[in-house]
């Protein structure tokens, strides 16, 4: 039977991605998981896996276009199949145009293992099951410029405006030699900025990003409960460890965090959670969003069953999606899914700090720096290793005490490490 190909939503906030490259052309045979396109969203260009072994019957978009999540891009089927790609096509994309048929976003999408009424002393107006207080209308943006990804980060990292440049690639597509070409003639000084300062325009990225942290903050009512934890013996289970392991699989601090995040969530389920209107939804999988700052703002690849996984499979796969998400190399798996997110500053020599909710999760955990610092132990002055963790929870799905808690359990596992490899 025939697969169809789709656009796909990649996070809570897509609604479009542009197809920058096919990687096979119609009657190309392919196999399950090949790459067989790329795409560009407002975050990362993706690749696009085959999801089927087969051949490919037919391609519905062209390298620049801009297709809106769920609109077909290409048909897969046996050798000797009869494929109607006109049906087909008019069938997926009748599908994904009902609103009934798309679901709110990657997380609210997993089915439920609990459903729980919210408790009496968080009341607060209905809302969609998406948890947001209104359908999200498509972002406003000026029209979009065809451009490589190469070619915008080029044209970011010298300060070029992509809209006196002329693209020379598929579709007028703005490519990497343009640039070369653009900088290679003498351009007219810039004029002074004003006195009053320097504007500038915000980026779809930015733009996504000021959207989505405001809504969060007027829709979730944020509460903030913050715990020191003892790293010493933390610090120690990873410098052991660390010396038998190759680089690949070598831990950094935030692999330790990440799981003790996930085994703290499975005393905690709830915070594994979303709200969903007049109901809570509890999500059988503990996906933990890994925070990862880009030059324009921040994306959250997502580390799977976490709570199952080892320190090395955990530092592996973080390597792996930040080495991705910093090419601009995603896969749609990378960024789809996440439950709760950890957000760490630590490297950046923060003493703490508290995060803004990633919705339609319920909690983030922000850590900061692990530092050596003065403790009163038994009576005495002496040096103690100390990392400070707050955890932002919607106040909706759950309260105070079982955020202490939470907290109680994840400090448990960290100052008994060797909890984070039993």
């Amino acid at each position: 039977m025939a697969e169809v190909v789709t656009m796909p939503k990649l996070g809570f906030d897509m609604r479009e991605g542009t197809l920058v490259k096919w990687l096979k052309r119609e009657g190309d045979s392919v196999n399950k998981g090949e790459v067989i396109a790329e795409i560009e969203t407002d975050k990362a260009t993706v690749e696009v896996e085959a999801y089927a072994s087969g051949v490919i019957k037919g391609i519905f978009a062209h390298e620049g276009d801009v297709l809106p999540i769920g609109e077909p891009i290409a048909v897969i089927g046996s050798a000797d199949e009869q494929v109607d790609l006109a049906a087909i096509k008019k069938s997926v994309t009748a599908e994904a145009a009902a609103p009934a048929a798309r679901p709110a976003g990657p997380v609210a999408a997993a089915p439920p293992i609990e459903t729980v009424t919210p408790p009496p002393q968080a009341e607060v107006a209905p809302a969609p099951t998406d948890g947001h207080a209104r359908p999200e209308a498509p972002l406003e943006a000026p029209a979009r410029i065809k451009a490589s990804p190469l070619a915008r980060r080029m044209a970011q990292e010298r300060g070029l405006d992509l809209a006196r440049i002329t693209g020379s690639g598929p579709g007028g597509r703005i490519i990497r030699r343009d640039i070369e070409a653009y900088l290679a003639v003498p351009q007219p000084a810039p004029a002074l900025p004003p006195a009053f300062g320097e504007e500038r325009a915000l980026s779809r990225l930015r733009k996504i990003i000021a959207r989505r942290m405001s809504e969060s903050k007027q829709q979730a009512p944020h509460f903030y409960v913050t715990t020191e934890v003892d790293m010493a013996g933390a610090m120690k289970l990873r410098q052991e460890m660390n010396a038998l392991l190759d680089e690949t699989h070598k831990l950094s601090v935030n692999d330790l965090i990440i799981k003790a995040a996930a085994l703290a969530l499975t005393e905690f389920p709830r915070l594994n959670a979303s709200f969903a209107g007049d109901k809570i939804t509890i999500h059988p999988e503990i996906n933990i969003g890994v925070a990862v700052a880009l030059e324009d703002g921040l994306i959250t690849p997502v580390i799977k069953n976490a709570e199952r996984k080892s320190l090395t499979q955990i530092a592996g796969e973080t390597k792996a999606l930040i080495a991705r998400t910093r090419e601009g190399k995603m896969r749609p798996e990378d960024l789809e899914g996440s439950t709760f997110t950890v957000s760490n500053l630590g490297m950046f020599d923060v003493d703490n700090f508290i995060a803004i909710i990633n919705p339609p999760e319920a909690a983030i955990l922000a850590v900061g720096s692990v530092r050596d610092v003065p403790v009163v132990v038994d009576g005495e002055l002496r040096i103690g290793t100390r990392m400070k963790a707050t955890i932002s929870v919607d106040h909706r799905v759950s309260d105070g005490a079982e955020a202490a808690r939470y907290l109680q359990a994840f400090k448990r596992v960290l100052e008994q490490p060797l909890r984070l490899v039993m």
